[in-house]
């Protein structure tokens, strides 16, 4: 889709996916949740877009390219750690088991980079060298390839709350998790980030870093939550032109959500002042790049929702629809 088929759907924004006729409704940041008395939750992915704990703006389509990508992920990696996918009502409705959602937030990072309070080339430029556990040496550039994947993980904010950094000892000490979860969370998560780079690779993708949350079902087992390599939890880099700009000191070509990350940073300092409204033409732009990202990633053309039904009446339909004919865990 071009700019201007997006302004046409412009009308299709997703901004609030607010169901009054379901129980226990929890608004995130992004994902609007609602728990089922028998243990299953519905996650409805909106279009808002957030980044430095907020919602900065809200995107065309976003929400279905997140669903159906994490959809793509899950599907394809569920022979390394179980997932919490039951069903897919709606293009972007995931049904899943509910889950005591761990503390801590893994993040896997293959590269020196990020624009937030706590992504290492922040931390890097301010002149720390030992974080999250890890040393790092002097004289590292930014965006540069790490000799290993590393674990970087962070307590999990709730209501708004910021992420902090934390090591392993932390974790630990702090009882966050037990060893032993520890060590399924860990090695669960460097192997999903492996096989993330092997697909990102075979289709001309850097996989640069992730998040990835976990949490526990009723019988205690862990189960990967939430989303899987999205353009929102993840950094993807074009491989073809990721040499060149790394020597010439430029920053890598990415479509995720460092566009709008940058715009912002670019105009604010996001944690300290007041951010700018995000102009027409820079959601838009936002927009194509997350349909792109969809299509490269996956490999299958977007498919946009008849324009002749607002994103929750769709959404509305289809999920009466399923809870009328699936039967219950």
């Amino acid at each position: 889709m071009d700019i201007a088929d997006l302004a046409r759907h412009a009308h299709q924004v997703l901004r609030d996916a607010t169901l009054p006729e379901l129980p226990d409704h929890y608004r995130g940041k992004v994902r609007d949740n609602y728990d089922l008395p028998d243990g299953r939750r519905i996650l409805i992915t909106s279009d808002r877009i957030s980044a430095f704990d907020v919602a900065l703006a809200a995107i065309p389509f976003k929400g279905q390219v997140l669903t159906q990508t994490a959809r793509f992920w899950f599907e394809r990696t569920a022979d390394l750690c179980p997932n919490h996918v039951l069903a897919y009502p709606d293009p972007n409705v995931v049904v899943g088991r509910r889950l005591a959602i761990l503390p801590v937030e893994i993040v896997v990072r293959g590269y020196l980079a990020g624009t937030t309070s706590t992504s290492i080339l922040t931390r890097y430029r301010a002149g720390e060298r030992t974080m999250y556990g890890h040393d790092f040496p002097d004289g590292m550039r930014p965006n540069q390839r790490l000799a290993r994947a590393i674990l970087t993980p962070t307590t999990k904010a709730f209501d708004g709350g910021h992420d902090a950094p934390l090591t392993e000892a932390d974790i630990l000490e702090q009882g966050l998790l037990t060893p032993e979860q520890w060590r399924i969370v860990s090695e669960a998560a460097l192997a999903l980030f492996a096989r993330g780079q092997a697909v990102a690779e075979a289709r001309g993708l850097i996989l640069a870093d992730t998040k990835y949350e976990f949490g526990t079902d009723a019988d205690g087992r862990i189960v990967l939550a939430d989303e899987i390599h999205t353009p929102d939890s993840s950094r993807y880099w074009f491989a073809e032109s990721y040499d060149a700009r790394f020597a010439a000191g430029e920053a890598p070509e990415s479509f995720d959500k460092d566009f709008v990350r940058n715009w912002v940073v670019a105009r604010c300092d996001p944690y300290r002042d007041p951010i700018p409204e995000i102009p027409a033409e820079v959601v838009l732009e936002t927009a194509s790049i997350y349909i792109r990202a969809y299509e490269t990633i996956t490999g299958e053309r977007f498919v946009p929702p008849d324009p002749s039904e607002l994103p929750l009446d769709r959404i509305r339909r289809n999920i009466a629809a399923y809870l009328g004919t699936e039967p219950a865990l």
